[in-house]
């Protein structure tokens, strides 16, 4: 299974651009997650003016890893391909915080890997989210 795209970038993400590189005639589905700040965190009073992420240093080489192991355990045939990347610095309302493209031969694999991907990222990613909201509050989250 290749895992084509793992990253942690500071510069916009390309949704077209994972879709691109999971493409192949042997795949006949793609499934795909788009992540974008929204304008309220609905644990928290406020209106969201922007997110201020960071990472840790080995965050692209830890994107890797979580790519290669949820492969690994829903796809141990290797016939799917993976695209996931993460952004980091400071993104206003709309901007797009993270973009999965999976592709497989078949709907339930490639829903099934988008969704675990996705899932592992929040869980396991070494980025903190420090929220700004138009009162002047800020919150942190992702610290443990």
């Amino acid at each position: 299974m290749p895992v084509l795209i793992a990253d942690v970038v500071d510069a916009p993400l390309d949704l077209q651009a994972h879709l691109d590189a999971v493409e192949d005639a042997r795949q006949g589905a793609t499934a795909s997650f788009v992540g974008a700040v929204r304008n309220h965190d609905p644990q928290i009073d406020g209106e969201v003016t922007h997110l201020d992420y960071s990472a840790h240093p080995s965050a692209s080489e830890t994107m890797a890893h979580i790519a290669s192991d949820v492969a690994a355990r829903l796809d141990p045939d290797g016939v799917a391909r993976i695209a996931v990347t993460h952004r980091v610095g400071r993104l206003g309302v709309g901007d797009i915080a993270i973009v999965a493209a999976v592709s497989s031969p078949h709907r339930a694999l490639a829903f099934a890997l988008c969704n675990e991907l996705v899932e592992e990222v929040k869980r396991s990613l070494p980025i903190w989210k420090h929220q700004h909201n138009t009162d002047g509050d800020d919150v942190w989250s992702g610290l443990t």
